[in-house]
């Protein structure tokens, strides 16, 4: 079984640290935030920091396709003022542009929020809430083939993280990521990021190895394995369905050790980042060798 597994590690002090960050804790992947994740704007990359994160990168083994950044917790590609909208988009396409300067493949990002306020009470709520989905879907798409086209000669591939479903985020069904699939036009240039939190909370079991083929079949069908890039391994606060995004410590939570027993035993794993997002850093090196000990002969 050809596994990678890491977190996502700090990038204090500079980019140029995270690969360090990464050695640290035995990762054989990582992810990291190319800037700081809570500012829209971020003085650009010195030559020094591209150079010292490439030397870095190679010092700790770990390949560039094994690196999983994330984008900036502020942007919202789906947002629904166009000015904010703008913001968002223009933000995207430096953070692409960041990962190309690093030599990386993805960039991880959660797909956008509608932010409709519709009340549950009102008669039309079922009609109202697709109406917006569908519409902010769109939005996201098209957000996707603006950083595509403004873009034209990188290889980042743009990673639609499936989400919880907390408030109006969208991502949160496999339909959702097949939509946004299907209206990107350079299909080389977008992937898909599974969360096992973000899974279980938005309603797909992993618990048995009768409901993890189950779910597993189910993403085949509706988005296809030839577009998984990585995925986040947490377990799980919040029960099935909760819609609620609170991740765990592995084996702590909801999920319990099964499903990353049956991840750390699909192929269909092999060779993407299996990144730690738990909520205890001090514990990723034991989380990464107790994954590894899941693997069976």
């Amino acid at each position: 079984m050809a596994k990678y597994v890491g977190a996502h590690v700090s990038a204090s002090g500079g980019v140029e640290n995270a690969p360090l960050n990464a050695m640290e804790i035995g990762a054989k992947a990582f992810a990291l935030f190319t800037k700081n994740q809570r500012q829209w704007k971020a003085k650009p990359l010195s030559e020094e920091s591209i150079a010292a994160f490439r030397e870095n990168l190679e010092k700790s083994g770990i390949e560039a396709k094994h690196v999983l950044p994330h984008d900036s917790y502020l942007i919202n590609l789906g947002h629904p003022e166009e000015e904010k909208l703008e913001k968002s988009r223009e933000a995207f396409i430096d953070e692409l542009r960041r990962c190309e300067q690093l030599g990386l493949e993805k960039l991880n990002f959660h797909p956008g929020s509608h932010l409709v306020k519709i009340p549950k009470k009102d008669p039309d709520y079922e009609r109202k809430l697709e109406e917006a989905e569908r519409h902010c879907l769109d939005v996201i798409a098209e957000s996707m083939n603006r950083a595509i086209e403004a873009t034209p000669d990188s290889q980042v591939k743009l990673v639609i993280e499936n989400t919880a479903g907390q408030g109006s985020n969208l991502g949160y069904r496999f339909e959702h990521l097949a939509h946004l699939i299907d209206r990107v036009e350079a299909k080389d240039r977008v992937g898909v990021c599974l969360d096992t939190c973000h899974t279980f909370t938005a309603g797909y079991d992993l618990r048995t190895p009768e409901v993890y083929e189950e779910t597993m079949r189910a993403f085949d069908e509706i988005v296809g394995f030839e577009y998984l890039e990585g995925m986040h391994i947490n377990d799980s606060k919040p029960p099935l369905g909760s819609r609620v995004d609170r991740h765990h410590s592995l084996g702590m939570g909801e999920l319990g050790w099964e499903p990353f027993r049956l991840i750390m035993n699909d192929p269909r794993m092999d060779n993407i980042p299996l990144i730690l997002e738990t909520i205890d850093e001090s514990l990723w090196p034991q989380e990464i060798r107790a994954l590894y000990d899941l693997i069976e002969a």
